[in-house]
C-alpha cells in the first residue's frame, strides 16, 4: 500500500474492542497512513477490551460514548473536534450486537424487546452519528463514512436471526444517507460487507468455525482477514474513492458472486 494515503485526514473509529477486532486493525493501519483520530467505544465494551493500549499506540485519546444515544453523540463530536483541532475526514462505524443470539434465541422466537435493542445498537446508531454529524456540520467536505455489514443482509443465514435484519437496514440507512449527504456536503458513505473473520464478536455466533471453513472453501480468492478489511476501509478514507459512495461493498474474496465451487462438489460427490 502507497505511504501516507490519510496524511492530514481527521476523523473517528469506533468499535476497537480487542486486537483482533476490525476496528483494532483500521486504527493502527490509519496510524500508519498518516491519520490522526480518536477512537471510542461504549462504556460496558471498554470493560471487556483493551481500548486504552490502542490508544497509546496510536498517539491519541478514548472518549467513551454510547453510539445510541445523542447527547453522547454530540459529546463526543464536540470533544474529538476539540482534541483533533478541526473537522473530520473520516468516521467508521464498527458496532453490532444482538442479545438475541447472545442468549441463544431462534429466529422463530425472537425477544422483541432485545431485537429493537439490536436494531438500534447495530443500525439506528449509524443514522444518529450521521443526523448529529449533519446537524453539527462536523464533516469536511468530500469526507468519507463507512459502516461495517455482512452478506446475511442479503442472503439467508438462520444462526444470523436478527443481526440479518439489522445489516440489511444498516445498508438502506447508508443509501438514504448517502444520497443526503452528498448533496449537502460531497460526503461519501458506504457499508463493507465482510468476509465471516475471526474477530471476538464473530466466533461468538453459533456454527462460526463451519460456516467460516464453507466460505473459505466457496471463494476463490479464500476468506478476507480482518487485516485486509482494514486496508480496504483506509482506501475507502483516502481521495482515491471520492466518487464511491451509497454503495455496499464485497470484501469477500468473491463469495458473494460464486455459486459452488470445486472443493465443495468434492465433499458431496460420493453423498
Amino acid at each position: 500500500m502507497p505511504d501516507n494515503l490519510l496524511k492530514g485526514k481527521l476523523g473517528i473509529i469506533t468499535g476497537a474492542l480487542d486486537e483482533n477486532s476490525i476496528a483494532w486493525k483500521t486504527a493502527l493501519k490509519a496510524k500508519e497512513q498518516g491519520a490522526r483520530f480518536v477512537l471510542t467505544n461504549a462504556p460496558i465494551a471498554m470493560r471487556m477490551g483493551a481500548i486504552n493500549d490502542l490508544a497509546k499506540e496510536c498517539d491519541t485519546i478514548v472518549i467513551p460514548a454510547d453510539a445510541t444515544s445523542t447527547e453522547d453523540i454530540e459529546k463526543l463530536y464536540t470533544e474529538a473536534k476539540e482534541y483533533l483541532g478541526g473537522n473530520f475526514d473520516f468516521i467508521l462505524h464498527s458496532i453490532g450486537m444482538s442479545p438475541n443470539i447472545r442468549k441463544g434465541r431462534s429466529y422463530g422466537d425472537l425477544n422483541y424487546d432485545w431485537a429493537m435493542k439490536s436494531y438500534d445498537v447495530s443500525a439506528i446508531s449509524f443514522h444518529k452519528m450521521m443526523q448529529v454529524a449533519e446537524k453539527q456540520d462536523v464533516m469536511n467536505e468530500w469526507g468519507s463514512i463507512v459502516g461495517l455489514s455482512y452478506i446475511a443482509a442479503q442472503k439467508v443465514f438462520p444462526f444470523y436471526t436478527d443481526m440479518a435484519d439489522a445489516k440489511a437496514l444498516l445498508e438502506s440507512i447508508a443509501r438514504g444517507y448517502g444520497y443526503r449527504f452528498g448533496k449537502l456536503k460531497k460526503v461519501r458513505v458506504n457499508t463493507i460487507s465482510q468476509s465471516p473473520t475471526k474477530t471476538t464478536a464473530g466466533t461468538g455466533i453459533g456454527g462460526f468455525d463451519s460456516f467460516y471453513n464453507f466460505a473459505e472453501s466457496l471463494s476463490p480468492l479464500g476468506n478476507a482477514s480482518a487485516e485486509a478489511c482494514a486496508e480496504y476501509i483506509v482506501t475507502m478514507f483516502s481521495d482515491y474513492t471520492r466518487l464511491v459512495t451509497m454503495q455496499n461493498l464485497f470484501h469477500d474474496g468473491g463469495y458473494s458472486c460464486t455459486g459452488i465451487s470445486e472443493d465443495i462438489m468434492e465433499k458431496f460427490k460420493d453423498l
